[in-house]
């Protein structure tokens, strides 16, 4: 008899951020249209968080496909030293005139964490390239920026990092700004600015760390105040670019431009990895000199892939439309009228939104966290209903493609309901 997919990926696969051990077998996906996923049995699955928040414009689009077989036709790969393609530039020279601040170089590489990495060696360097010794780097507390070891260092020591904590170098963290701390985060910084390179950060929510929303005026003065300290700032828009806060990126909610941004994710329209970081002239220029020890030694064997860059440059084409942002305030404001349902349900607690995104914890007798029991129940109540939500935890959030439909809106809220119905009758 002819094994399944999952079957045979259950012999020769490790999959990421999971227990072997006690997972469930993992679904074999065949095909994807719009906001649905199939199964090699035919059955469809409702993708309610874009594939980990990468597949803004739905599966298998159409335009996407048609991009990248014609570059696939064309060219598939060049070196990027001493090289260079019609898609990387043509995508630079799209992408950074729509970015928040004066970004005016990019640099390529392949996914979210290692765009983080670019960005904390460039800011090192920078004030290494101009004499002075700026080696502490500043971040939040309960941060998410990466999985390789300079990303792991500035996020939230946690069940991410716990075997590597001895190996990460010192960063120095605030709590997120709100009325009552803004005054004492403000000092914090003074008290190690003088040898702080740069502030990493999330802007507006931080998505690993549980989908934490916090106020953008707020963030807003601590950048001020970096700024005034000679503090770089490094906008992790990883997550949070291409539309998902309300606005293209969600600087553009601040009035203090960046000195660096970090982007994957969307960037592609979830169809091959790539990362960009991008950066400001006054970054760029610390780097030219005659002396080679200056140069940024950074790179990889696909660092700006030409088929990356033809399906980003897609990607941005849809992006662009009107359409798109009319379906993202559409699902906006179908998520806010969601809150309001939600919070009125006794077993709910923290309902919030932010653009596309709605949040909120489920109430257990646990503290809340990415290890909270009650995500093994989420997960497969979620799972059985053919519905891809993937819980932080206790807490349970919707993050969909662009082009998901109201009636498919409803069927996500809908089984959230019946989880929290089912959840009442088990443990209420």
């Amino acid at each position: 008899m002819q094994k399944t997919l999952s079957e045979r990926d259950q012999a020769v696969i490790w999959h990421p951020y999971t227990q072997m051990q006690t997972a469930p077998a993992p679904v074999g996906i065949v095909r994807g249209e719009g906001a649905l996923l199939y199964d090699e049995a035919g059955n469809s699955h409702l993708d309610a968080t874009s594939s980990w928040w990468v597949n803004i414009h739905g599966h298998a689009h159409p335009y996407i496909t048609e991009k990248l077989a014609q570059q696939a036709a064309q060219l598939h790969h060049c070196i990027f030293a001493g090289y260079t393609h019609e898609p990387a530039v043509q995508l630079a020279e799209k992408l950074l005139p729509i970015l928040p601040g004066q970004q005016q170089k990019l640099f390529y590489s392949d996914n979210g964490s290692t765009a983080v990495e670019v960005a904390m060696k460039m800011s090192i360097q920078y004030w290494h390239n101009k004499g002075e010794k700026r080696n502490r780097l500043l971040a939040f507390r309960n941060a998410y920026h990466g999985d390789t070891f300079g990303a792991m260092s500035v996020s939230a020591r946690s069940v991410f990092t716990r075997a590597f904590d001895d190996y990460l170098f010192t960063v120095s963290f605030l709590d997120l700004p709100e009325p009552g701390n803004i005054d004492r985060l403000l000092a914090d910084i003074d008290a190690v600015a003088r040898d702080t390179a740069a502030f990493i950060f999330e802007p507006l929510i931080q998505g690993a760390g549980g989908m934490v929303m916090y106020d953008a005026a707020l963030l807003d003065r601590l950048l001020q105040h970096c700024r005034s300290r000679n503090i770089l700032l490094i906008a992790d828009e990883i997550m949070t670019g291409f539309g998902r806060t309300g606005t293209n990126f969600a600087m553009e909610q601040v009035t203090t431009a960046p000195d660096m941004i970090t982007l994957s994710k969307g960037l592609t329209g979830g169809t091959i990895a790539m990362g960009i970081t991008t950066c400001t002239n006054d970054i760029y220029n610390a780097f030219l000199s005659s002396d080679k020890m200056k140069t940024l030694f950074h790179g990889h064997s696909f660092t700006a892939n030409p088929l990356s860059c033809a399906i980003a440059l897609a990607s941005l084409d849809l992006f662009l439309r009107p359409e798109c942002r009319e379906n993202r305030e559409r699902i906006a404001a179908r998520h806010r009228q969601f809150a309001i349902e939600l919070a009125y349900h006794d077993d709910v607690k923290n309902v919030r939104t932010l653009g596309t995104i709605v949040a909120f914890e489920v109430i257990t007798g646990e503290a809340d966290s990415y290890i909270n029991d009650l995500s093994g129940f989420l997960r497969s109540f979620f799972a059985e209903k053919r519905v891809m939500l993937r819980p932080l935890g206790n807490t349970l959030y919707i993050l969909p493609p662009y082009c998901i439909t109201d009636a498919q809106l409803d069927e996500v809220y809908t089984s959230i309901m019946d989880m929290l119905a089912a959840y009442g009758e088990k443990w209420g």
